[in-house]
C-alpha cells in the first residue's frame, strides 16, 4: 500500500469518526433548559417541560421558573399545607414548604412518585398535548403572537382553571403575573 493510499484512508477514517461523534451529540436528548437560563422549548410546544431543570426547596428555589410552576399548581387546584387550594397569594416564586406540599398533592393526584420536587417526570406531566376533540391534556395552541416575544400563544388547561402564556421566537416562556409579563428565568425572581 502506498503512502498516499494509507494517508487517504487515515483521513477518511478521521472524518468518519468526527461525523459519527457529531451525529451522536446531535442525536442525544435535549439538555435541560436550566442551562439556557429559562424554561424554554423548541419545535413542538407540547413536550417542552419534560427536560427542564429540577425545582425544589434547594434547587432554583427562588426563581421565575418556580413562579411559573406555582401558577400551574393554582390551575390544577393543588392543595397547600393547610388543606386549602393553592391560590394567587401563594404565588411568589419561592419554593418553600407550602409549594412543596402543593407539589406533593399534585404528584399524588397525577399518580406520580411523590417527592415534592418538580423534575422531568412531574414537569413533563404538565405539558401533555391538548386534544380538543376529547378535552384532555394540558397545553393548547392558541395562535401566533404578534412579535418575537409573543411568537406562540399557548393556554394551560388545569383541573380548576386555565392561564395563557407565550413562547418567544427563541423558545423562552413568558407568563403574566401581578400586572406584568415575566420570563420564566431560573436565575431571577420578579414574582415576589
Amino acid at each position: 500500500m502506498s503512502f498516499r493510499t494509507t494517508r487517504a484512508r487515515l483521513c477518511t477514517a478521521a472524518v468518519a469518526a468526527l461525523a459519527a461523534g457529531t451525529l451522536a451529540v446531535g442525536a442525544s436528548p435535549a439538555a435541560a433548559s436550566a442551562s439556557s437560563g429559562y424554561v424554554s422549548g423548541a419545535d413542538s410546544y407540547y413536550d417542552d417541560f419534560g427536560d427542564e431543570g429540577t425545582l425544589s426547596t434547594s434547587s432554583y428555589s427562588s426563581s421565575n421558573a418556580t413562579c411559573l410552576w406555582q401558577i400551574i399548581l393554582l390551575a390544577e387546584g393543588a392543595k397547600e399545607s393547610n388543606g386549602t387550594a393553592f391560590d394567587w397569594a401563594d404565588i411568589d416564586g419561592h419554593f418553600g414548604p407550602n409549594t412543596k406540599e402543593a407539589t406533593e398533592s399534585l404528584q399524588s393526584s397525577w399518580s406520580l412518585g411523590v417527592d415534592g420536587k418538580v423534575g422531568p417526570q412531574t414537569f413533563g406531566a404538565a405539558d401533555t398535548q391538548w386534544n380538543s376533540s376529547t378535552g384532555s391534556g394540558e397545553l393548547e395552541y392558541r395562535g401566533a403572537g404578534s412579535t418575537d416575544a409573543t411568537k406562540f400563544k399557548l393556554r394551560y388547561h388545569g383541573a380548576k382553571a386555565y392561564f395563557d402564556f407565550y413562547r418567544t421566537a427563541s423558545g423562552q416562556y413568558r407568563f403574566f403575573h401581578d400586572g406584568a409579563w415575566h420570563y420564566a428565568s431560573y436565575a431571577s425572581n420578579t414574582c415576589d
